[in-house]
């Protein structure tokens, strides 16, 4: 079937087969190789996109159903030599990029929340836990990753609570 994406910004025409995934079309049709494939069963996260603006699992998403549709992927988040997006660089100094295996689901999951709550009032630490739900960290680095979204959503004039425990 001969559909048309427009995949960060750019439109893309293809052909693609009925059952192929999105994350398959993205990766390996169109060498976007930061959207990853982790449990190819919708559980573990680390293949968000972003469809038409809203964060979807793209190992659940058929090729053919997302014809028409603005796919964002981390790849468009930050292009090659810019600056971190909000998200990124408060996850970068909040540690809360380990491995990094999950990193770019979460930050396209997560995005959304930053992006819906912007201008707004922050989300609060159980709201935020609650939009990781799908989003699965082997390294287990939540805390951290909590605290970067606050500071992501923290109004620049406002300091961020510094939330880590002191060790003796």
């Amino acid at each position: 079937m001969d559909i048309t994406l427009n995949v960060n910004g750019r439109p893309e025409q293809f052909s693609a087969q009925p059952n192929e995934l999105l994350v398959e079309r993205l990766r390996d049709g169109l060498g976007l190789t930061g959207t990853k494939v982790g449990c190819d069963t919708g559980q573990c996260g680390s293949c968000v996109v972003r469809l038409d603006g809203r964060s979807v699992k793209s190992c659940l998403i058929l090729t053919v159903s997302a014809a028409g549709s603005e796919v964002a992927t981390i790849e468009g988040v930050t292009p090659a030599g810019g600056e971190l997006s909000g998200l990124q660089e408060a996850l970068r100094q909040e540690h809360g990029t380990q491995c990094g295996f999950c990193t770019p689901g979460m930050v396209m999951a997560l995005g959304e929340l930053v992006e819906s709550t912007a201008g707004g009032e922050a989300p609060t630490e159980p709201e935020i836990r609650e939009w990781l739900t799908g989003n699965l960290c082997r390294c287990t680095g939540y805390h951290s990753v909590v605290r970067g979204v606050q500071r992501a959503c923290a109004p620049a004039a406002e300091p961020l609570v510094d939330t880590v425990r002191q060790e003796v």
